[in-house]
């Protein structure tokens, strides 16, 4: 027995069957998991040979293998958080196509898991690199340190056992919420492990900017999904449309086509937000163990490698011009890490900078092309690199820097430059965690789509209401996805299955609602205490 009301509904001919709960224990096919674990086997070799053509490239002989042990662990660790990801988040999407029998548990899966492989394929890459700016400056300049590789393993690890707790309970918790808060935990227990005030070891802007996305996300998705479904009762009088399933028989065609293209679209943008925060922390652990390969963007053609030089000479003009009246004499790089760690600028900012950008351009011009930085250089023109642009980065931030529109225009082509230097993602990183968000959502969804489908509202789901739910939720990942902001398809969508059932007066089950709430309360500060006492831990280890 399911704890909500069956709708029934009526017709001239005679009351019809009420709808039945789908039938969610049926095991795969055989060859379903023949094909599960021979695409799981096929993408972990294409991994390994990704990575063997990469450093072969560079020329470097291998002298030691550990650092690539150390790979395979971190990656390994960085895979399973976005498999743990794929069955926790992604049954949100096929919850509604489940439960109204438009496909079966088993094909809504699968369907699902093709198109959030689809949507990491196609992902533009900004969202992964807005999380890793989170991160301490001083830990991403040292990621191969043992440092970087406590701070890379703490956040995983902390990350997938509160996914793997939340999903124990079938909670529908947040993989984005969960892993911010482990980043923020690393960036204040490791501030404080310096001597420091714990505020300082977080980017608070940035993590101010994300937070604002992921609060604001299920306001939106209840709201929104609300609003939809009145308006689709508005305009759409076809009654069938607002009606439950009858038994275990498939809507009407036109309603189960608009179903299956919300939850299509819903896994897609899952897809292509959520799978690029496994990608930014994989190329930190590519930088870490192999910055010959990964540290800089050796496939950037030299037309841009042109273009870079010239946008390096006019923001140096820009930046020299501000620090006038004042020289440093030594290395200008502490400054400038000051500076980015703090936000505070002081007398030796804007000429430490400026002496900054003239060496990393003078790095450029040396060797003409990225592809030829020898590879003892590799890490440290990276680690200029990177520093500048985000040193340029909070400049253009400052409002105290009297900045005018000129200037932002050409210190922001110059940070254009640098991140496409610094900021890439190799294909074959696309395609290892799309296969393992892709399989993720094959496995262990149950939990979560019960939850969805039976446990938020007091009656069935009805075809108008999974359609609002999912329509919600797809564009609403959409959009952050264009603007680079991480967002919870949790949220999203189980506040707009809540909306959707408050608005039809189906009434919410609240000792759900109360779980979903300490649920999305609870997770920020638990994922900062298990990341940071996990980070205590392995600095100690390492």
């Amino acid at each position: 027995m399911t704890d909500f009301t069956i709708n029934q509904t009526l017709d001239p001919g005679g009351p019809v069957q009420p709808a039945s709960r789908p039938n969610l224990d049926k095991g795969f096919n055989p060859l379903t998991m023949i094909l599960f674990f021979g695409i799981l086997g096929a993408g972990l070799l294409f991994v390994a040979y990704s990575i063997y053509v990469d450093v072969d490239a560079t020329g470097v002989k291998v002298t030691t293998y550990l650092p690539y042990l150390l790979l395979l662990v971190a990656l390994l660790i960085a895979l399973g958080f976005e498999f743990v990801n794929g069955f926790h988040d992604t049954a949100n999407a096929v919850a509604t196509v489940i439960y109204t029998h438009s496909l079966q548990p088993e094909f809504a899966v699968m369907w699902s898991g093709f198109f959030n492989f689809l949507g990491v394929l196609f992902s533009t890459g900004a969202v992964a690199f807005g999380i890793v700016s989170l991160l301490p400056v001083e830990l991403i300049l040292q990621v191969g340190s043992s440092a970087g590789f406590a701070m890379v393993f703490a956040l995983l690890i902390a990350a997938i056992i509160w996914n793997l707790g939340t999903w124990y309970f079938g909670l529908p918790a947040s993989s984005s919420h969960t892993l911010i808060g482990s980043i923020i935990g690393v960036g204040v227990a490791n501030a404080i492990m310096r001597g420091r005030d714990g505020t300082s070891g977080v980017d608070w802007g940035k993590a101010t900017e994300i937070g604002y996305a992921l609060l604001l996300s299920p306001l939106v998705g209840f709201c929104c999904a609300a609003i939809l479904l009145l308006m689709l009762k508005f305009v759409i009088r076809n009654p069938a449309l607002y009606a439950a399933p009858e038994g275990n028989k498939a809507p009407p065609l036109w309603i189960r086509g608009i179903l299956i293209a919300t939850c299509t679209g819903v896994s897609f943008a899952h897809g292509s937000n959520d799978g690029q925060k496994g990608m930014g922390l994989i190329m930190l652990i590519l930088i870490g163990t192999v910055p010959t390969a990964y540290a800089l963007n050796r496939a950037l053609p030299e037309s841009q490698v042109v273009q870079f030089q010239k946008t390096s000479t006019a923001a140096a003009t820009v930046i020299a011009a501000k620090g006038a009246g004042h020289s440093i004499i030594g290395d200008p790089r502490p400054a400038v890490t000051l500076y980015v760690s703090q936000h505070k600028i002081t007398e030796g900012t804007y000429p430490s900078l400026a002496v900054l950008v003239k060496d990393v351009g003078d790095q450029v011009t040396k060797y003409g092309s990225l592809n030829k930085v020898p590879a003892e250089a590799v890490g440290n023109t990276r680690n200029d690199m990177y520093l500048t642009s985000e040193a340029i980065r909070f400049l253009m931030k400052d409002k105290e820097n009297d900045l005018n529109k000129e200037e932002i225009g050409t210190l922001n082509a110059y940070k254009g430059s640098l991140d496409s230097a610094t900021k890439f993602i190799p294909t074959w990183v696309k395609i290892a965690v799309a296969i393992a968000l892709g399989l993720g959502t094959m496995i262990g969804w149950k939990r979560i789509v019960v939850t969805v489908g039976e446990k938020i509202g007091k009656t069935h789901l009805t075809y108008a209401q999974g359609a609002s739910a999912e329509l919600v939720a797809a564009v609403t990942i959409g959009a952050a996805d264009m603007f680079g902001l991480p967002v919870s398809t949790t949220h999203v969508l189980s506040s707009g299955v809540a909306g959707t059932m408050a608005a039809n007066g189906s009434g919410l089950q609240m000792s759900t609602i109360r779980n979903l709430l300490m649920a999305w309360v609870l997770t920020l500060p638990a994922a900062i205490l298990l990341s940071a006492g996990l980070y205590v831990v392995f600095s100690h280890l390492f």
